[in-house]
């Protein structure tokens, strides 16, 4: 019986050994992106800036806000266990961007995610795209022209509706925020009603 017992648990630490890298090495490691990069370059700069503010033009609360939006998109870069996915809480269709996974080189595309849908966890969605028009929470007027929203990889992202005022909203703020012509990413002039016109073609979670 004890021979038993140690053949079962040797038989159990082996299919861990044999299983648990392979789920290791889907894993993102997001900390050697550009982004990561980045995101430690910022918050050094900025920290500089905090020991002395009256040369930066920035207020204090300013500092802060922008130091604690970089160490929130740090800490989602350090821990995420998944690439980044957009969900389509909107009733609406919404534009995405998003790319393959493991294909780093590889354009971020513009798609059509319909509602109710995530975006495919072997994809990095990228960001989101915003039409002319459209009327965003916390922005006084509608759009006066596109935009792209990116993200940090490793997000989970969620477009919603306010219920009470319709408006479009976001769990989490964008990493930065593109105008046509200051990325390499497609920004195209539509209205919403032409993205609802598309046929939703991101890959999806089945």
């Amino acid at each position: 019986m004890k021979l038993f017992k140690v053949v079962l648990v040797a038989l159990v630490l082996l299919v861990n050994l044999v299983i648990a890298p392979a789920s290791w090495a889907d894993r993102p490691k997001l900390t050697n992106t550009p982004e990561y990069t980045e995101v430690t370059q910022a918050i050094a700069s900025l920290l500089q800036v905090k020991s002395a503010p009256n040369r930066s033009g920035l207020a204090p609360d300013e500092i802060e806000q922008q130091l604690g939006e970089l160490k929130l998109q740090k800490y989602i870069l350090e821990t995420a266990t998944e690439w980044a996915q957009c969900r389509n809480n909107t009733g609406k269709t919404l534009a995405v961007y998003a790319h393959k996974a493991k294909k780093a080189a590889q354009p971020s595309t513009l798609y059509y995610l319909g509602s109710g849908k995530i975006t495919d966890d072997d994809w990095n969605c990228d960001g989101v795209y915003l039409p002319s028009g459209a009327l965003i929470a916390n922005r006084d007027q509608p759009l006066a022209e596109p935009l792209a929203l990116k993200v940090t990889p490793g997000t989970q992202l969620i477009a919603k509706n306010d219920p009470e005022t319709g408006l479009l909203e976001f769990n989490v703020n964008p990493a930065q925020v593109f105008r046509a012509g200051e990325t390499n990413w497609s920004i195209p002039n539509l209205s919403q009603a032409n993205i609802d016109a598309k046929v939703p073609n991101a890959p999806i979670e089945d």
